[in-house]
């Protein structure tokens, strides 16, 4: 719910809905309790009560954000200046000083409102969807459509997307903790309770902004957007404002260092000048623009647009950035902790090989074909298998079931549903069962749906003879000890292992013949009555994008650790076929995993590379070990029971296709292709962003720095000012502004997945930085003050020596950022037009250079005189100093190696 909207007619009366019976709800929704709305009617009501979405503050005038742009001390101490310019009947430097203000605020307002429409594109990506039924039909709406009288269906991971009334629960939970503060999930039915009762004890009630974290419920919509629970909340509370993210706060508080070095130079040019006997007022307004220089304030601008642009790089390809803090973490990212299936997998299962009870060991069959269509013969040595045997399991894998078949026009097959449920249908009908004829004859009377803490889903269906059949599917270490012991059981346990060890996902399955019709479905009651039906192994195949993903992962220094539902032995061997384990590494399951201290998990978990069949809270203990051992951890996740997981680690990644919103709340990062490949590809991106950002943090203070030295060389040399106030501006605000925005606009070096980890300590002026930027500055000041001193010996006039001084000084900006394109590699091998952002910035710098110093208005205010193209000619070839001297730096370093070869590493 994202977009406001104002309804063109109201809501049905509000009623004391959870007071009612669930026929008597449907009666005056005028919907029906099975079929729901029809899709002409749905679309009535969505025009008459208007989509289903909170209020949201209106949008910020943009007089508000543009006068936001204002508050900064930075600004203050222009507008300072400004004023003591026009008190001294200054009156040009007050102008230009007051347009570079102005022009300042529309950058940064324009920024703003940018970055504002890309989060809300990017939010839209995101939004909940849910499933409904309408003229019959299951079908998926985004959830801004749903009207009172809709028909919601849920399942375990599902989120509420409107106030509703259960007229039908299997073991349905919800959480409601962010509307009740009921910190436990609470317990559903379709019983109505007093009216009186309080909005935490209305079982029958699922209300917006909540979610189901077990079973599943069919449920009718009676409130929508503001008239929800959570809307009138809403309505009385205002939107938190969002957190600065790690890197903003580390930036500020470099900033405000800077700000009381800056008054430090201040006072010591103030000194200076007056010692050396210059106009008081001259030296003022120098010293404000040297304290101003001093400041990066163009550095908040660089990362707000760094880490945009990097949302929107990574949005298109297919990760939708939720939280603004995970670009800047995926950087530093040590350890990647994936779910294997549809992840690292295809998520297209197919039955393999079958086995089943009948004498000692047991009879195996292969299964040919794949994917989802009912293709394929089920065959024993190469003939084909048949028998009761193999009927009862194939039955069974179409009972225990929640998934059906569909075939598109086009004639290709897919599952609605689970994937291995649809594996299991597909292997029904490959059997020669009729899946919707043996659901139709066997109707289903209760159900355990599936739970990952038990690890098994129980049906129990009518027999045709007044009695109840159950039906028992699971892990096989969940379902086996569920029987009594014997041969069979143990060559069942066997015969798992042995399919595990294949890389297999392996199930188990069970009946219970003659019960009473309302037996309980818990299997654990009927554990004397259960009988092996036999077990079934399916393969995922590994994504093959996804073996060249972990090893770009290796090779960046990252450790990718599968953790999956599948058996240790079946996670071990794709793990090994991926390239996740080595011949070292280990599969340790849930159960050892228990057994495990806290020391000796810590210990040993650099060598465990498969977490299998792990309990929701056993995933949060595994992110806590690792970052307890330094590690930066990204989750990936799709289920209720990754939800904790996610929110624990560094960044935690939801699966936008098999995830639910309950993962993708939790999460920072969603996925929208569920695939690995995607998960590297945004911790490149976050490595490009913090890339970018140093190389604006080193141009910012190289090329401040430059400017306080050649004041401070000029005063102490006794020569005349060699910038007045207003150049010095123009450099900061004009020169610097047409490069830093744009060089956060670099491209990946192509190297970034072959250096370490970003440490989550590294300063943002690291040694080697700061041996760049004395380097850099060092050259400019000697080339700048040389060519200051012998222009001034040699008697010139002094507006003229200021003038080449200013134009030299530009110059040297425009060489100093093509150096901070790279650490290693030289100018020339970048290519020019490696980042056209950046060359069309270049251009307009220079542009405006030559306006400056030969367009008269323009020179009238910053006291510029026109230079003859010779002296340009020779200030540019001094300027290049810059460059060259950098380059022999480079060279030099490549030579050496460096801490990475320069073929391999870049920034």
């Amino acid at each position: 719910m994202t977009a406001a909207s104002t309804p063109s007619a109201p809501s049905p009366p509000q009623a004391a809905w959870h007071a009612l019976d669930g026929a008597a709800v449907a009666q005056a929704l005028q919907s029906d309790m099975t079929r729901g709305l029809s899709a002409a009617e749905a679309a009535r009501r969505l025009a008459a009560h208007g989509a289903n979405t909170l209020p949201e503050p209106p949008p910020r005038p943009a007089w508000h954000v543009l006068l936001q742009q204002f508050r900064s001390p930075l600004i203050y101490i222009l507008f300072v200046a400004a004023l003591i310019a026009l008190a001294l009947g200054h009156y040009g430097d007050a102008a230009v000083i007051l347009a570079v203000v102005a022009v300042n605020a529309a950058i940064g307002a324009a920024q703003e409102g940018r970055a504002e429409r890309s989060m809300a594109a990017l939010r839209q990506l995101s939004a909940l969807r849910v499933r409904v039924r309408r003229d019959g039909a299951e079908t998926e709406v985004a959830a801004r459509e749903l009207v009172p009288g809709d028909l919601l269906a849920l399942a375990a991971g599902d989120a509420v997307g409107a106030d509703a009334r259960l007229v039908d629960a299997a073991q349905c939970r919800a959480a409601e903790a962010a509307l009740t503060g009921e910190s436990v999930p609470v317990a559903k039915s379709t019983s109505p309770v007093p009216e009186a009762t309080g909005l935490a004890d209305r079982h029958d009630m699922l209300y917006s902004g909540t979610y189901v974290t077990g079973g599943r419920a069919l449920a009718l919509v009676v409130a929508t957007g503001a008239h929800t629970e959570v809307g009138r909340i809403a309505g009385l509370t205002e939107g938190a404002a969002d957190q600065r993210t790690p890197l903003e706060r580390r930036i500020e508080r470099f900033g405000r260092w800077l700000v009381g070095a800056s008054l430090v130079l201040f006072v010591a040019v103030m000194l200076l000048g007056l010692w050396r006997g210059l106009p008081a007022v001259e030296v003022l307004m120098v010293a404000i623009s040297q304290m101003v220089s001093v400041v990066p304030e163009g550095l908040p601008v660089a990362v707000t647009i760094a880490l945009a642009v990097g949302m929107q790089r990574m949005a298109s390809r297919g990760a939708v950035i939720r939280r603004l803090s995970a670009v800047e973490t995926l950087g530093s990212t040590t350890v990647i902790c994936s779910d294997k299936t549809g992840t690292l997998t295809r998520n297209e299962m197919t039955v393999t090989r079958l086995w089943w009870p009948e004498g000692a060991a047991g009879l195996r069959a292969d299964v040919a074909g794949s994917g989802y269509a009912p293709e394929g013969a089920i065959s024993r040595d190469g003939a084909p298998a048949a028998g009761p045997a193999l009927t009862a399991l194939a039955e069974a894998a179409a009972l225990c079931n929640d998934a059906t078949l569909r075939q598109a026009a086009d004639g290709r097959w897919s599952v609605a549903g689970d994937p291995t449920e649809g594996a299991l249908c597909t292997l029904a009908a490959k059997a020669g069962v009729d899946v919707a004829e043996v659901r139709a004859a066997a109707p289903r009377l209760a159900e355990l749906p599936f739970d990952a803490d038990r690890q098994l889903m129980a049906t129990l269906h009518d027999d045709g003879r007044g009695g109840a059949r159950l039906l028992v599917k699971g892990a096989p270490e969940a379902v086996l000890k569920l029987l009594p012991p014997g041969e069979a059981v143990a060559a069942a346990r066997a015969e798992a292992e042995a399919l595990a060890g294949g890389a297999l996902r392996v199930l188990a399955f069970a009946a219970a013949d003659g019960l009473p019709a309302d037996a309980s479905p818990e299997p654990e009651a009927h554990a004397g009555r259960l009988r092996l039906l036999g077990l079934a192994g399916q393969i995922d195949p590994p994504r093959e994008e996804a073996r060249a993903a972990v090893a770009a992962c290796h090779a960046a220094g990252v450790r990718v650790v599968m953790v999956t539902g599948d058996h240790r032995l079946t996670g071990l061997a794709i793990a090994r076929a991926l390239g996740i384990a080595g011949p070292d590494d280990r599969a340790v399951d849930g159960p050892t995993l228990e057994r495990l201290g806290e020391a000796e998990l810590r210990d040993g978990i650099a060598h465990i590379a498969v977490f299998a069949r792990v309990q929701p809270a056993q995933k949060l203990r595994i992110v806590e070990a690792l970052q307890a051992g330094g590690e930066v951890v990204a989750m990936t996740g799709d289920g209720v029971n990754d939800a904790p997981a996610l929110a624990r680690a560094d960044v935690g990644v939801a699966m936008g296709i098999t995830g639910t919103e309950v993962a993708k709340s939790a999460a920072r990062i969603v996925v929208t292709d569920d695939d690995f490949a995607t998960i590297v590809g945004a911790v490149e991106q976050g490595r490009v962003v913090y890339g970018n950002l140093k190389k604006v943090i080193l141009y910012l203070f190289a090329t401040s720095l430059d400017e306080v030295a050649l004041l401070l060389l000029a005063l102490g040399g006794g020569q005349p000012l060699p910038l007045l106030a207003v150049q010095i501006l123009w450099i900061n605000i004009v020169t610097e502004g047409t490069l830093t925005v744009n060089l956060v606009m670099d491209p990946p070096d192509g190297d970034e997945m072959r250096r370490p980890p970003t440490p989550r300590d590294e300063p943002l002026v690291d040694r080697a930085m700061l041996g760049r930027i004395a380097l850099m500055a060092t050259t400019a000041v000697a080339v700048t003050y040389g060519w200051y001193a012998t222009r001034v010996g040699a008697g010139l006039p002094i507006e003229q020596v200021r003038t080449e001084t200013f134009t030299l000084m530009a110059m040297c900006q425009w060489f100093n950022v093509l150096n901070c394109q790279s650490r290693w590699r030289s100018v020339f091998s970048l290519g020019w037009l490696r980042n056209p952002w950046l060359a069309g910035g270049l251009a307009l710098g220079i542009a405006l250079q030559v306006a400056v110093v030969h367009w008269a208005p323009l020179g009238a205010l910053f006291h510029t005189v026109a230079l003859p193209a010779a002296t340009w000619g020779t200030l540019a070839v001094l300027a290049s100093a810059v460059l060259w001297v950098e380059e022999a730096r480079k060279l030099l370093a490549r030579l050496r190696g460096g801490p990475r070869r320069a073929a391999h590493s870049s920034n």
